[in-house]
């Protein structure tokens, strides 16, 4: 998993509430085998045309000044639906490193921080800031310090942001599950010689 410690980066406006897994990531792409290639999938029924093929030139994130987004901003409840982790990937392979909204589904906030796609929750006031500016400027940037846990631009926008201890540690340190055990090895190898 990459270290997250300081991005900065394109904002991505998507201006709607309950955005679910099924739009992030329809459900005839989950039949693939491996955790990779879900980028060209992000938003397909959104993103493209009917022939699947051809980008929707209505769709934000396919308009010039978009379509190099890593921080995604959205309204509240993003991610609800079921619990298919092939959302995350699909962003994450589409090149977002963060998404800012006032609310996320809990079970997709948690497989976020697991493959290292950091969720921030700011109040909606903050959100509907940074959606109108995104939308006025395309090519809007902020930079996210998850160090200090800020989101700032350089126009005066700052604005803190809360995160469970043990996932900023997990993030800055770029460790997943199988991570956080390899850096217990030496103990387990210690425990199991113990035991024969």
């Amino acid at each position: 998993m990459e270290l997250f410690s300081t991005h900065t980066g394109i904002v991505g406006p998507l201006d709607q509430v309950n955005i679910d897994t099924d739009q992030i990531m329809p459900k005839q792409f989950l039949k693939r085998i491996e955790r990779t290639g879900y980028g060209p999938f992000l938003f397909y029924d959104r993103r493209y045309l009917e022939d699947g093929k051809t980008p929707n030139p209505e769709f934000i994130l396919n308009q010039p000044g978009y379509n190099k987004a890593s921080i995604l901003v959205t309204g509240r409840n993003f991610g609800s639906g079921s619990s298919r982790e092939a959302a995350p990937w699909g962003l994450q392979q589409y090149g977002f490193k963060a998404i800012i909204a006032p609310g996320f589904a809990d079970i997709f906030r948690g497989n976020c921080f697991q493959n290292g796609l950091l969720t921030i929750v700011l109040p909606e006031s903050n959100v509907e800031d940074i959606m109108s500016k995104a939308q006025e400027s395309p090519g809007y940037k902020l930079t996210i310090d998850l160090d200090n846990q800020t989101v700032s631009d350089r126009d005066g926008f700052d604005s803190s942001f809360e995160i469970d201890e043990f996932r900023k540690y997990c993030l800055v340190n770029g460790l997943d599950d199988i991570g956080l055990i390899l850096k217990l090895e030496s103990k387990i190898t210690d425990y199991e010689n113990t035991k024969t």
